[in-house]
């Protein structure tokens, strides 16, 4: 894989999964992505083989897991925190309690996409982040996972099974497997739906709302949700390249 100093390794720890990119200043180069529960010093090094950077631009909302990285790359490591440059102005009481990459989302949105905006992010937790109009992160949602709801159903009945999550046939159900498909999907629909309807309310009442959706299944829930018209699954690294460029090395 080609690369030389001047690119960038981007790292988003979320607690399911860690996703890696090699990056110029403007674009994504490419993407891997490794198991949070298993990061550690030898599957970090496995995973960037044959990579040549310089920085380490890293989101992380596993501290734990932050360690090796700082272990492998030291001082070449820039956090994401509100301490340093993000583009973006902080309206909220305690900044310090905003997750990196919900920052890094709201870095890339103000950036790539306009203001004001909504980035919902389909992780273990479903959030939703705003940006005014004069790019200030006001705050957001933070709601159950669509995977943390099902999971959670099959861990507390008797006879309900674990599902993959998949477009349900019909939202009546004719087994077991279709109800709770019909209701985590269509039902989780309604949720990011009426949700956006009252950020709407309160942010942008008379005029146009960017709303951009990531995660992983940004794109099964925006399938069939007029209000998610734009998937962007790279939006939380590409906020990580945006900031890097905001805070070049001393």
């Amino acid at each position: 894989m080609p690369g030389d100093a001047s690119h960038l390794l981007l790292v988003d720890i979320s607690n399911s999964f860690t996703k890696l990119a090699l990056a110029s200043p403007g674009h994504l180069i490419a993407r891997r992505k490794v198991p949070t529960p298993s990061l550690a010093l030898p599957s970090l090094q496995r995973a960037v083989r044959g990579w040549t950077f310089g920085r380490v631009i890293l989101s992380s909302v596993v501290p734990e897991r932050s360690a090796c990285l700082r272990a492998a790359f030291d001082e070449r490591v820039l956090e994401i925190s509100h301490r340093i440059r993000l583009g973006i102005g902080i309206d909220y009481p305690k900044p310090a309690t905003i997750g990196a990459d919900r920052l890094a989302n709201a870095a890339a949105v103000a950036a790539l996409h306009g203001t004001p905006a909504v980035v919902v992010d389909f992780g273990t937790a479903v959030t939703f982040d705003i940006v005014s109009r004069d790019r200030r992160y006001l705050g957001g949602v933070i709601a159950p996972g669509l995977e943390v709801m099902t999971d959670y159903l099959y861990q507390r009945t008797a006879l309900l099974p674990r599902i993959d999550l998949d477009e349900p046939v019909s939202a009546v159900g004719k087994s077991t497997r279709e109800a709770m498909l019909a209701g985590a999907v269509i039902g989780y629909r309604g949720l990011v739906d009426h949700i956006l309807r009252e950020v709407r309310r309160e942010i942008a009442p008379r005029g146009r709302l960017k709303v951009v959706a990531t995660g992983g299944y940004a794109e099964l829930i925006a399938r069939r949700l007029p209000a998610l018209r734009v998937v962007d699954p790279d939006l939380t690294l590409e906020g990580l390249r945006v900031i890097a460029g905001l805070n070049p090395a001393t």
